[in-house]
Protein backbone atom coordinates (compact mmCIF):
# COMPACT_ATOMS: atom_id res chain seq x y z
CA UNK A 1 0.00 0.00 0.00
CA UNK A 2 1.28 3.44 -0.90
CA UNK A 3 2.21 5.65 2.03
CA UNK A 4 0.78 9.17 2.38
CA UNK A 5 2.42 12.42 3.48
CA UNK A 6 0.26 15.43 4.29
CA UNK A 7 2.50 18.49 4.11
CA UNK A 8 2.17 22.13 5.07
CA UNK A 9 0.34 21.34 8.31
CA UNK A 10 0.37 24.30 10.69
CA UNK A 11 -2.04 23.46 13.50
CA UNK A 12 -2.59 20.48 15.85
CA UNK A 13 -6.20 19.89 14.81
CA UNK A 14 -5.27 19.36 11.17
CA UNK A 15 -2.35 17.15 12.15
CA UNK A 16 -4.62 14.92 14.20
CA UNK A 17 -7.28 14.78 11.46
CA UNK A 18 -4.63 13.60 9.00
CA UNK A 19 -3.10 11.13 11.43
CA UNK A 20 -6.44 9.59 12.37
CA UNK A 21 -7.38 9.33 8.70
CA UNK A 22 -4.28 7.22 8.08
CA UNK A 23 -1.49 9.62 7.12
CA UNK A 24 1.95 8.05 7.47
CA UNK A 25 3.89 11.32 7.50
CA UNK A 26 2.96 14.82 8.68
CA UNK A 27 5.03 17.63 7.18
CA UNK A 28 5.62 21.08 8.66
CA UNK A 29 7.25 23.82 6.60
CA UNK A 30 10.14 25.70 8.22
CA UNK A 31 11.22 27.38 4.98
CA UNK A 32 9.91 30.84 4.15
CA UNK A 33 6.44 30.17 2.79
CA UNK A 34 2.79 31.06 3.27
CA UNK A 35 2.60 27.68 5.03
CA UNK A 36 5.57 28.33 7.33
CA UNK A 37 4.84 27.04 10.83
CA UNK A 38 5.69 29.16 13.86
CA UNK A 39 7.65 27.61 16.74
CA UNK A 40 4.72 27.54 19.16
CA UNK A 41 2.41 25.76 16.73
CA UNK A 42 5.21 23.35 15.84
CA UNK A 43 5.66 22.36 19.46
CA UNK A 44 1.88 21.93 19.83
CA UNK A 45 1.68 19.74 16.72
CA UNK A 46 4.55 17.52 17.86
CA UNK A 47 3.03 17.22 21.34
CA UNK A 48 -0.39 16.29 19.92
CA UNK A 49 1.08 13.65 17.61
CA UNK A 50 3.31 12.25 20.34
CA UNK A 51 0.26 11.83 22.56
CA UNK A 52 -1.54 10.02 19.75
CA UNK A 53 1.41 7.71 19.12
CA UNK A 54 2.22 7.32 22.84
CA UNK A 55 5.56 9.12 22.77
CA UNK A 56 8.26 10.09 20.29
CA UNK A 57 9.10 7.71 17.49
CA UNK A 58 12.03 5.38 17.95
CA UNK A 59 15.15 6.36 15.97
CA UNK A 60 14.79 5.30 12.36
CA UNK A 61 16.87 2.31 11.38
CA UNK A 62 18.48 1.47 8.07
CA UNK A 63 21.71 0.17 6.58
CA UNK A 64 25.13 1.74 6.97
CA UNK A 65 26.60 3.28 3.85
CA UNK A 66 28.89 0.34 3.14
CA UNK A 67 26.30 -2.37 3.69
CA UNK A 68 24.29 -2.07 0.47
CA UNK A 69 24.84 -1.24 -3.18
CA UNK A 70 23.75 2.03 -4.71
CA UNK A 71 20.87 0.27 -6.42
CA UNK A 72 19.41 -0.98 -3.14
CA UNK A 73 20.24 1.92 -0.79
CA UNK A 74 16.88 3.69 -0.91
CA UNK A 75 15.02 0.37 -0.99
CA UNK A 76 16.71 -0.73 2.23
CA UNK A 77 15.94 2.57 3.94
CA UNK A 78 12.30 2.57 2.79
CA UNK A 79 11.93 -0.87 4.35
CA UNK A 80 13.47 0.40 7.58
CA UNK A 81 11.13 3.38 7.68
CA UNK A 82 8.15 1.13 6.92
CA UNK A 83 9.16 -1.08 9.83
CA UNK A 84 9.02 1.96 12.13
CA UNK A 85 5.29 2.32 11.47
CA UNK A 86 4.67 -0.78 13.55
CA UNK A 87 6.01 1.23 16.51
CA UNK A 88 4.91 4.75 15.68
CA UNK A 89 2.77 6.49 13.08
CA UNK A 90 2.77 9.15 11.69
CA UNK A 91 6.37 10.24 11.36
CA UNK A 92 6.99 13.99 11.63
CA UNK A 93 8.88 15.72 8.82
CA UNK A 94 10.32 19.23 8.80
CA UNK A 95 10.65 20.91 5.39
CA UNK A 96 13.67 23.18 4.94
CA UNK A 97 15.17 25.38 2.22
CA UNK A 98 17.65 28.20 2.62
CA UNK A 99 18.87 27.01 6.03
CA UNK A 100 22.37 25.94 7.00
CA UNK A 101 23.01 22.29 7.83
CA UNK A 102 23.58 23.33 11.44
CA UNK A 103 20.21 25.10 11.56
CA UNK A 104 18.40 22.10 10.07
CA UNK A 105 20.02 19.75 12.57
CA UNK A 106 19.20 22.09 15.45
CA UNK A 107 15.54 22.41 14.46
CA UNK A 108 15.23 18.65 14.06
CA UNK A 109 16.65 17.98 17.51
CA UNK A 110 14.90 20.86 19.23
CA UNK A 111 11.43 20.13 17.87
CA UNK A 112 11.65 16.34 17.85
CA UNK A 113 11.41 15.81 14.09
CA UNK A 114 11.78 12.27 12.76
CA UNK A 115 12.95 13.31 9.29
CA UNK A 116 13.96 16.46 7.46
CA UNK A 117 13.06 17.25 3.87
CA UNK A 118 15.64 19.33 2.02
CA UNK A 119 13.70 21.21 -0.65
CA UNK A 120 16.31 23.73 -1.76
CA UNK A 121 18.36 21.51 -4.06
CA UNK A 122 20.98 20.74 -1.39
CA UNK A 123 23.91 18.58 -2.49
CA UNK A 124 25.46 15.45 -0.98
CA UNK A 125 27.96 17.42 1.12
CA UNK A 126 25.14 19.41 2.73
CA UNK A 127 23.14 16.25 3.41
CA UNK A 128 26.16 14.62 5.04
CA UNK A 129 26.39 17.55 7.47
CA UNK A 130 22.78 17.20 8.62
CA UNK A 131 22.47 14.93 11.64
CA UNK A 132 18.80 14.00 11.12
CA UNK A 133 17.65 11.44 8.53
CA UNK A 134 17.14 13.46 5.34
CA UNK A 135 14.80 13.29 2.36
CA UNK A 136 16.56 14.47 -0.80
CA UNK A 137 14.35 16.45 -3.18
CA UNK A 138 15.10 16.41 -6.90
CA UNK A 139 13.17 18.99 -8.92
CA UNK A 140 11.93 17.73 -12.27
CA UNK A 141 11.63 20.23 -15.12
CA UNK A 142 10.27 19.92 -18.64
CA UNK A 143 13.58 18.60 -20.00
CA UNK A 144 14.59 16.46 -17.00
CA UNK A 145 15.08 12.76 -17.77
CA UNK A 146 15.22 9.74 -15.49
CA UNK A 147 18.96 9.59 -16.22
CA UNK A 148 19.32 13.17 -15.00
CA UNK A 149 17.59 12.23 -11.75
CA UNK A 150 19.79 9.18 -11.28
CA UNK A 151 22.92 11.30 -11.67
CA UNK A 152 21.79 13.51 -8.77
CA UNK A 153 20.96 10.80 -6.25
CA UNK A 154 22.76 11.20 -2.92
CA UNK A 155 23.16 7.47 -2.37
CA UNK A 156 24.75 6.76 0.99
CA UNK A 157 23.67 10.14 2.37
CA UNK A 158 19.94 10.81 1.96
CA UNK A 159 17.55 8.27 3.41
CA UNK A 160 14.71 8.85 0.94
CA UNK A 161 14.11 10.47 -2.43
CA UNK A 162 11.34 12.89 -3.39
CA UNK A 163 10.58 14.03 -6.93
CA UNK A 164 8.79 17.38 -7.15
CA UNK A 165 8.02 19.87 -9.89
CA UNK A 166 10.79 22.33 -10.66
CA UNK A 167 10.07 25.99 -9.93
CA UNK A 168 11.95 29.22 -10.55
CA UNK A 169 13.34 29.11 -7.01
CA UNK A 170 13.94 25.32 -7.06
CA UNK A 171 12.00 24.89 -3.86
CA UNK A 172 9.00 22.94 -5.12
CA UNK A 173 5.57 23.73 -3.76
CA UNK A 174 4.25 24.82 -7.15
CA UNK A 175 1.03 22.81 -6.96
CA UNK A 176 1.73 21.59 -10.51
CA UNK A 177 2.46 18.08 -11.72
CA UNK A 178 5.45 17.09 -13.83
CA UNK A 179 5.74 14.30 -16.38
CA UNK A 180 4.90 11.20 -14.36
CA UNK A 181 6.60 8.95 -16.91
CA UNK A 182 9.93 10.26 -15.58
CA UNK A 183 8.93 9.28 -12.05
CA UNK A 184 7.72 5.88 -13.24
CA UNK A 185 11.09 5.19 -14.86
CA UNK A 186 13.02 6.27 -11.76
CA UNK A 187 10.62 4.29 -9.58
CA UNK A 188 11.44 1.06 -11.39
CA UNK A 189 14.82 1.17 -9.64
CA UNK A 190 14.32 3.44 -6.63
CA UNK A 191 11.47 3.81 -4.10
CA UNK A 192 10.39 7.43 -4.26
CA UNK A 193 8.07 10.04 -2.83
CA UNK A 194 5.93 11.61 -5.55
CA UNK A 195 4.97 15.27 -5.08
CA UNK A 196 3.65 18.07 -7.24
CA UNK A 197 0.09 18.74 -8.33
CA UNK A 198 -1.55 15.82 -6.55
CA UNK A 199 -5.11 16.04 -5.22
CA UNK A 200 -7.93 13.63 -4.29
CA UNK A 201 -9.13 13.34 -7.88
CA UNK A 202 -5.81 12.37 -9.51
CA UNK A 203 -3.83 10.57 -6.81
CA UNK A 204 -5.15 7.12 -7.75
CA UNK A 205 -4.12 7.71 -11.36
CA UNK A 206 -0.67 8.84 -10.23
CA UNK A 207 -0.22 5.73 -8.11
CA UNK A 208 -1.38 3.48 -10.94
CA UNK A 209 1.17 5.04 -13.31
CA UNK A 210 4.14 5.55 -10.99
CA UNK A 211 3.67 3.06 -8.12
CA UNK A 212 5.48 5.41 -5.71
CA UNK A 213 6.46 4.46 -2.19
CA UNK A 214 4.84 7.67 -0.86
CA UNK A 215 2.55 10.35 -2.29
CA UNK A 216 2.92 13.89 -0.93
CA UNK A 217 0.27 16.61 -0.97
CA UNK A 218 -0.10 20.14 0.36
CA UNK A 219 -2.05 22.64 -1.74
CA UNK A 220 -4.09 19.81 -3.27
CA UNK A 221 -5.96 19.36 0.02
CA UNK A 222 -6.61 23.05 0.62
CA UNK A 223 -9.56 25.35 0.05
CA UNK A 224 -8.69 29.02 -0.38
CA UNK A 225 -5.19 28.35 0.95
CA UNK A 226 -6.36 26.59 4.11
CA UNK A 227 -6.09 22.88 4.83
CA UNK A 228 -9.51 21.29 4.18
CA UNK A 229 -10.13 18.36 6.50
CA UNK A 230 -12.57 16.65 4.16
CA UNK A 231 -10.11 16.90 1.26
CA UNK A 232 -7.39 15.43 3.49
CA UNK A 233 -9.61 12.47 4.32
CA UNK A 234 -10.60 12.07 0.65
CA UNK A 235 -6.97 12.15 -0.49
CA UNK A 236 -5.86 9.54 2.02
CA UNK A 237 -8.82 7.29 1.19
CA UNK A 238 -8.13 7.53 -2.55
CA UNK A 239 -4.41 6.90 -2.10
CA UNK A 240 -4.82 3.96 0.25
CA UNK A 241 -7.40 2.39 -2.05
CA UNK A 242 -5.34 2.77 -5.22
CA UNK A 243 -3.33 0.04 -6.90
CA UNK A 244 0.20 0.75 -8.10
CA UNK A 245 1.34 -0.13 -11.60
Amino acid sequence: MTRVKICGVSDPETALVAAKAGADFIGMVFAESERQVNPGDCLDIVAALNELRHGPAMPLEGPDRGDVSGRTWFAAWSEGIDDSFTRSRPLIVGVFAGHSAEEVSGFAEGFGLDLVQLSGGEDREFIDEVTAPAIQVVHVGEDTTAFDVSDLLAIGSAKALMLDTASAEAKGGTGRAFDWSVAAEVGERTPLILAGGLHPENVAEAIAQVAPWVVDVSSGVETDGVKDHEKIRAFIKAAKGARGG
